[in-house]
């Protein structure tokens, strides 16, 4: 076996053995958020996944997405200045290991948001499930908040289907002040 199909093979065979049914890395907009998600439909109907199920891994991945389009540092530039539309760097992996589902995400932060982050998702574990449904259903009525670039339910939403209180970490800050965010969310 070559060099090339050697990699190929021992990447196949990892991502066998993690049952991994989706991974993604690279830059992220709301055009390929879009594309991704169909993918995402389709490896959850293959999978055997039960409609209520498919439902919140699709809320779910899209609400990770979104995120990353909305908070990673790390902007794709052409030529010094921003892209139209916004397309920022992360990753997202979902895999399943014995009918459970776990949506994976990263992406790098400043410093500022990092500790946005931590306080948001902090208080949203403490949170009962039914507190957490409470505040969804609150939140839909209220005004998004100013320092929201969405209608503020991202981690609301994905707290609220996920059967489990989110996991969360950052990594030590880089020389530049970014740390990487990670977040898994079990379905």
């Amino acid at each position: 076996m070559s060099g090339i199909q050697q990699e190929w093979a021992e990447f196949n065979s990892y991502v066998e053995r993690r049952d991994i049914i989706f991974y993604y890395v690279g830059y992220f907009s709301q055009t390929i958020i879009a594309a991704m998600a169909d993918a995402v439909k389709l490896r959850a109907e293959h999978t055997g996944a039960v409609a209520q199920t498919r439902r919140k891994l699709f809320s779910s991945f899209i609400e990770m997405a979104q995120n990353i389009v909305h908070y990673s540092s790390d902007l794709h530039e052409k030529e010094g200045k921003a892209t139209e539309p916004s397309m920022r760097h992360g990753a997202v992996f979902i895999s399943a290991t014995e009918g459970r589902y776990y949506l994976h995400c990263a992406n790098p932060v400043d410093a500022d948001m990092a500790e946005k982050l931590r306080i948001k998702l902090e208080r949203l574990r403490s949170l009962t499930i039914d507190e957490i449904k409470s505040e969804y259903k609150e939140m839909l009525r209220s005004e998004t908040p100013p320092d929201s670039k969405g209608a503020g339910l991202g981690f609301l939403t994905v707290a609220r289907d996920a059967s489990a209180p989110l996991d969360f970490e950052f990594s030590a800050p880089d020389a530049d002040g970014t740390s990487t965010f990670y977040l898994r969310a079990t379905i």
